[in-house]
This record gives C-alpha cells, structure tokens and sequence, in this order.
C-alpha cells in the first residue's frame, strides 16, 4: 500500500508563545522525502513535539509553511493533509476488540461494516494479528497494542505518519524487537514515517534522516551514520553519544596536518580537514569515536605510530558491557574521555582503577569540527 506525495518540507516553520518572546521551535528548514524513515532526536523540551504536532495539524506555526506533496497546508484539518498520528499511550478504545479499533476510523468515515472489516481484517495480518482479533486492548501485550496503535493509524493510507515516542512505554526487550518491526511495517507501507524520539540509540537504529535538535532549532540533519561518525559541533557529538569531544587551539601548521593543544594537553596531531581553513591560534574542537581508542602503558609514548595521536589519563571507571569494556578516563582536562576495549583484549591487559595509560587514535580518524 503505497500512497504516494509524501514529501515533506518545512520552511521558516516558527512557533512563538503568546509572549511573543518564548519560541518552542525558532526557523526550522527542513526537506523530507517522500517513504523516508525521519527520526527527530533530543532532550525533552527541544520543539521535536511540536513540530509533530504542527504538521499533522494539531498546531498551527506562528509562521512559516509546512508543505507536503507540493501543498501548503497550514490551515488544513488532520484528515485534509492525510496525516495519520500514533500516540505514546496509544489510545486504544479499551471495550472494542483489536478489529473493531482498528476499523474506527473506516466507521467514523462512514465506510460500510463489510468493507471497514474487510480493509482491517487485511491490515490485521499485515502486522500480524490475525489470531488477536477478537481480544480487547486489555488482554494484549505492549508490542501487540503497539502494533494495533500503528494499525490503525495505518488504515486510513496516510501520506504520512507521525510517531510521537512511540517505544518509550515498552520494556528494553521489547523496544529493540519493535524497532525491527516498526522499521520492517515501514517498508511495506511504503509511506513517510516521522518519529519523536529522545534515544539515540533508537533514531540511529531506524532513521533514514536524523534530525539532532537543541532548543527549538535543528543543529545537524543527515543520514544516521553520517550523524554519528561526522558531527558538526560539540552538542550532536556529545548528544549522540560514542564519541570522546576535546578543546583547544591550532599550534603548528605544516600542510599535511596541524597540532592542537589544550589547557591540559599539548600537541595533539589532527588532519588538515577538506574544505576547511585552519589558521594558527584558532579555537576548535575534534572528535574522537570511542571505539577507535585503543590503550596503551605509558612507557609506550615514545614508541607510537607516525600516523596516532594521544593524551594520558588515568583510569577513573570500569563498566562491562557484554562485547566490550566501558572503560573511563580522568583525561585531557575532560569530564569524561571513554575508550569502548573490546572484551577480550580488556581482559588479557586487566587494567585496573588508578593506573595510568596513553589513550591512543589515528589521526586520520579525528572528526574536525572547525
């Protein structure tokens, strides 16, 4: 069931309290293709909500136009834009069965009981249900009311659903089996999906485009592994987590590579980034994935690879996390610098709290964010 026209753009969408000086999302540009999976990532009060709200027409923008398949459609009722939203909590009718919630919204179109049944009974083993059917809400699982939620939302052929944190409700299991399926139910739908989310972790793991917003303004948008491996600022690589983020200001440089050095570190080599001016004495910070540190003991300074780069640290923290080793740094003048050791090298070496160490990278894998 593909509908078609489901692109979306945001242009110049702001929306202001009545104050006038309280904004909940501030200038947000934004283009979505249409059967694209977008994940809207951040902490709670960034505007992520919002946004969902107004392009499915629960809002309006203070200003701005929110345009899906070519129409603007500010102004429009929900069912006018073919948007379609899944809630948090659901919102199942807790005295209907699974076919007849799901068959709701055909009934309130005034769609005939054999088609709305046939039309659900179609939807119902899409996602599997068929078994389920008769049950109410009450006798079902999350993940199955879950399912039944996007069912129905999925039943009218929207252009477009909106998915406001829509695993949150769910056990860590369960969150991680559902993804799979919200994923697999997109691609046969074939429609854009919008998600609200606050983990990291899930929007990398669904999205097509993640969206990292900060305080009712989009700081990066991209392909997720993009997001992760390359982030613009300090904040997305912070916020995304797995990356080790540290300050300072350009030393030497020699046309191949510069030097940074910091309050508490000094020459550290990072590459020459494409694209991108570095002038002696300028401010900026580099990026470092976690797992692209490796440990070694301190006598091994002098002894590094030409193409590594390094800080000291002592070891503050230990956390086994199955695979590998969370293993935390007092490092660089940082609040945390964290190497992610695969679990059986972090065993042979049997670090331990207090020691002392160089955290090691190659200098071809520092992210310059300029």
């Amino acid at each position: 069931m593909k509908t078609g026209n489901g692109d979306i753009e945001l242009a110049g969408i702001v929306k202001s309290y009545d104050d006038g000086q309280t904004y909940a999302v501030n200038g947000i540009n934004l283009k979505i293709p249409d059967g694209a999976y977008c994940c809207l990532l951040g902490p709670s009060g960034c505007g992520k909500s919002t946004i969902l709200r107004m392009i499915a027409g629960h809002e309006d923008p203070t200003s701005g136009e929110i345009v899906i398949g070519g129409e603007n459609v500010v102004g429009l009722a929900p069912v006018e834009r073919r948007t379609a939203m899944m809630f948090q909590s659901y919102a199942l009718f807790p005295h209907l069965s699974v076919r007849d919630n799901i068959a709701f919204a055909l009934r309130v179109r005034g769609l005939s009981r054999s088609d709305r049944y046939r039309k659900a009974d179609a939807m119902i083993e899409k996602v599997r249900l068929t078994e389920l059917r008769d049950r109410l809400p009450g006798q079902l699982s999350g993940g199955q009311q879950q399912r039944v939620a996007l069912a129905r939302a999925a039943i009218t052929e929207p252009r477009v659903l909106l998915l406001d944190e829509p695993l949150s409700a769910l056990d860590e299991h369960l969150r991680i089996r559902m993804r799979t399926e919200l994923r697999s139910m997109q691609q046969d739908l074939g429609i854009t999906f919008i998600h609200v989310t606050h983990t990291q972790l899930e929007a990398i793991a669904l999205a097509d485009i993640v969206v990292v917003m900060d305080k009712g303004a989009i700081r990066q948008s991209g392909p997720a592994r993009e997001i992760y491996s390359a982030p613009r600022d300090r904040y997305v690589a912070e916020f995304l987590g797995g990356q080790n983020v540290l300050s300072g200001r350009i030393g030497e440089i020699n046309g191949v590579r510069a030097t940074m050095n910091g309050a508490l570190f000094s020459e550290v080599a990072i590459p020459l980034p494409a694209g991108k001016r570095l002038e002696t004495g300028q401010e900026l910070d580099i990026a470092i994935r976690r797992d692209d540190i490796e440990l070694k003991p301190l006598s091994q300074k002098g002894m590094l690879p030409a193409d590594s780069a390094s800080v000291e640290g002592t070891v503050n923290g230990i956390e086994y996390q199955g695979n590998f080793v969370k293993v935390m740094l007092q490092a660089a003048g940082e609040d945390e610098f964290v190497a992610f050791v695969p679990e059986r090298k972090f065993f042979e070496e049997n670090l331990a709290i207090g020691e002392k160490v160089l955290a090691v990278w190659q200098i071809s894998h520092t992210q310059v964010m300029a």
